[in-house]
């Protein structure tokens, strides 16, 4: 009973991180995609930016952000978010860009301004492939979570260290095996909610 307990916490700490990892990212980078989309050289030096960051190894940036953060949830959230930022920024800067200027011009011609024009039209027309980064930002949270647990960070990663740093004894690999599972349906169904919110938030005609 203890352990189902554990897992249970251990899996809802994992998906809960993931989560308001992805959140925090989505904020920041539809914010940085909003203010530079329009200028190919600010486009490119952002998309660049986030790019450099997937080249830092998990353990390295973990590592970078411990002296600052401490150990736990400060340098594990901030990690997903840093890693979290590029496909969807990238993303939004090409669901903004596809947008048909005749669309926008004509909002303009009935009176819009640009804010309105941004939030009623642009943004969601961008929405599905906003929303396609998220899903991609989300399963590599998934992932990369796992290795948290060197920070102390929460969730499904504990359970995979603890495991493997046992092999050997009798119950050292099922242990890392059910947290490696279990990492993999909270995945696949986290991704399926997704596709069920761009069903219910994208018009049937965009998604034709």
């Amino acid at each position: 009973m203890h352990r189902r307990q554990q897992l249970l916490t251990d899996s809802y700490l994992h998906v809960s991180a993931v989560v308001q990892s992805v959140i925090v990212a989505t904020l920041i980078a539809v914010l940085v995609g909003i203010l530079v989309y329009r200028s190919p050289f600010g486009s490119a030096i952002a998309t660049a930016l986030a790019s450099a960051i997937l080249t830092v190894p998990s353990f390295a940036l973990l590592g970078l952000l411990i002296p600052f953060l401490g150990l736990g949830v400060g340098p594990t959230i901030t990690a997903l978010v840093l890693y979290a930022l590029l496909p969807i920024l990238r993303n939004t800067i090409i669901g903004l860009d596809s947008v048909d200027p005749a669309v926008t011009d004509a909002a303009r011609g009935v009176g819009m301004n640009r804010l309105r024009v941004l939030t009623t039209i642009e943004l969601p027309l961008a929405w599905p492939a906003i929303l396609t980064g998220m899903r991609v930002s989300t399963q590599m949270a998934m992932g990369i979570l796992a290795i948290a647990a060197y920070a102390k960070g929460p969730g499904l990663g504990n359970l995979l260290f603890s495991g493997l740093s046992r092999v050997g004894s009798a119950n050292a690999l099922p242990q890392a095996l059910v947290g490696t599972v279990l990492i993999v349906v909270l995945a696949l169904v986290l991704d399926g909610i997704f596709v069920l919110i761009g069903r219910l938030t994208t018009s049937r005609g965009l998604r034709d």
